[in-house]
């Protein structure tokens, strides 16, 4: 019974006026533009690239890997909870969320660096990134909170 719309399912998504990947990119978009958003995304990516480069056989290496891996990725998930935030608190609160697992990140890409050995040229490029996300982020709560 409550299965009687699946069959159907493909033809009322073809009658749509517009591709269903219309509404992902520009019904999302919420408080936050899409380019940070994007940013973010693509920050999460290369800490997935980079987790699956090192040498984990290493246990502090494997720890601090894991640990970077989750902040890293945690980063874009805030700031897409953030852009639906329905009040500037709680807008500060899931943005300054994201701006703590940016922070931890980079704390983690700066001991993998310098006492696990990592080369600098695997993680300073994702490091200034961070930083540069943190400022961001740090810059849109303090405009947030004069509101």
């Amino acid at each position: 019974m409550g299965n009687s719309l699946l069959p159907a399912l493909p033809f009322l998504l073809s009658t749509f006026p517009f591709p269903i990947s219309h509404f992902s990119q520009t019904m999302n978009a919420g408080r936050l533009p899409q380019e940070f958003r994007d940013r973010t995304k693509v920050f999460a990516s290369k800490i997935i690239r980079l987790f699956v480069a090192l040498p984990r056989k290493r246990e502090e290496v494997a720890v601090m890997a894991r640990q970077m891996l989750r902040s890293g990725t945690s980063v874009a998930a805030h700031v897409r909870e953030a852009s639906r935030a329905r009040s500037n608190d709680e807008f500060v609160s899931k943005l300054g969320g994201a701006l703590q697992e940016a922070d931890e990140t980079q704390f983690w890409l700066e001991l993998l660096r310098e006492d696990c050995g990592i080369p600098a040229v695997q993680t300073q490029p994702i490091e200034q990134e961070a930083g540069e996300l943190i400022a961001i982020m740090t810059t849109m709560i303090n405009r947030t909170k004069e509101k």
